[in-house]
């Protein structure tokens, strides 16, 4: 970490999504912060950036000779991965609020540089939940991710519709809609905390009662005899994320007068994730206390694999993997599908067979562009099962 002598903190910002702007505006008005600039790839003004358009740059150099720490969210594997490592060249750490990119190259990152996930978003959220009851003396058995509403293959005009009227980007909507998002924010958390998953594509239990939604997956997670990741899908419930753990025995009573029920399942939960503006108590606790909330874990197990949408003929090209209409990802074990491509790596990937819908896209089926990214999930793959058939493209 950089000395900062005293100074504000100096916050270099990755990406001018939502989250990027908010950060921006907020860091804008701290005492304690300053933004150094905002790296962005777009051409030309940022009409809804909220603050200075001086801040902006298309030179990763000067955002990171000017900088003591940077925060990334773009949602691009390859690009992020690219930018982060060259952060590391300089020795500055980084906070990310970027699951896309943790889940396929947060493993190898973690080994060249100081990098940890925010909270704010789902996967951070519970890992700040999960330090605070582990000492309580809970004994975790779901960490559990509540979606709203999931349509696997939602239609291009319906995606466009919401996108304006949310103000999201296309790509944000498709990928929230579809459930790739959730998959890779459950697929992080699950590698950052060592947990395991019941199935590829997980449970996602549907129910109107968010606590019994909660202990129904608890019961799942006892049969297997696993720690598990997992999600519900309710309408009716916030908009936050779960935990639903046990506790010692001779602390039910004490329990059921605190209002916490009858046991052996007790539901713990924060009914609200706030994204960016979370990140800031992020920044500090690892400039002041060097805590690292989570990342994706020296040993991952769990990815998020691409699932065709539809039936997709050789020679076509998947300009982009996460948020598009030909792909949607759902989390799988590595150990099950070594060969599969995480869909963060599916960028301007040409077919080389005609893929069925509901179909894995392996290494095997596709001729991908080489980056920095591809390289990481190699040597992830390698360090993990040398012996195992080996990525192959």
């Amino acid at each position: 970490m950089k000395s900062t002598n005293g100074k504000k903190l100096r916050i270099g910002i990755v990406g001018t999504g939502g989250i990027g702007r908010g950060l921006a505006k907020l860091i804008a008005r701290r005492p304690d912060m300053v933004i150094s600039h905002i790296l962005t790839r777009r051409k030309g003004s940022i009409e809804d950036l909220g603050v200075s358009q001086d801040y902006l740059t298309t030179e990763p150099e000067k955002l990171f000779d000017s900088s003591d720490l940077i925060v990334v969210s773009t949602g691009d594997a390859i690009y992020s991965t690219k930018v982060i490592d060259k952060a590391f060249e300089y020795g500055l750490p980084v906070v990310t609020m970027d699951a896309d990119t943790q889940v396929v190259t947060g493993s190898w990152l973690s080994r060249r540089g100081v990098i940890t996930e925010a909270n704010g978003d789902q996967p951070g959220c519970l890992a700040a939940l999960n330090k605070e009851i582990v000492q309580m003396g809970f004994d975790p058995l779901v960490y559990g991710n509540i979606k709203g509403f999931l349509n696997k293959n939602p239609s291009l005009e319906d995606m466009l519709f919401w996108a304006q009227k949310q103000g999201y980007s296309l790509s944000s909507v498709t990928s929230f809609t579809d459930g790739t998002k959730l998959q890779i924010e459950q697929a992080l958390i699950a590698n950052g905390l060592g947990l395991d998953i019941v199935q590829q594509g997980l449970v996602g239990y549907e129910t109107s009662d968010f606590e019994k939604g909660a202990f129904a997956l608890a019961e799942i997670a006892k049969g297997e005899n696993k720690v598990i990741s997992d999600y519900i899908i309710s309408r009716e419930s916030p908009p936050g994320v779960f935990i639903a753990a046990t506790h010692q025995e001779d602390l039910a009573a004490e329990l059921k007068t605190y209002k916490m029920g009858d046991g052996p399942f007790y539901l713990l939960y924060k009914p609200m994730h706030l994204c960016f503006f979370e990140i800031p108590n992020s920044i500090l606790n690892l400039v002041n206390h060097g805590e690292i909330l989570l990342d994706n874990g020296k040993v991952p197990t769990v990815s998020v694999g691409a699932i065709a949408k539809k039936d997709l003929s050789q020679g076509s090209v998947i300009d982009k993997g996460i948020g598009g209409m030909e792909v949607r990802g759902e989390a799988l074990r590595i150990e099950d599908s070594m060969n599969h491509v995480p869909i963060g790596l599916l960028s301007n990937a040409e077919l080389k067979r005609n893929i069925e819908q509901g179909e894995l896209i392996t290494f095997d089926d596709i001729h991908i562009p080489d980056s920095l990214a591809l390289t990481a999930w190699k040597s992830t793959i390698t360090d993990l099962s040398p012996k195992k058939e080996s990525v192959r493209r």
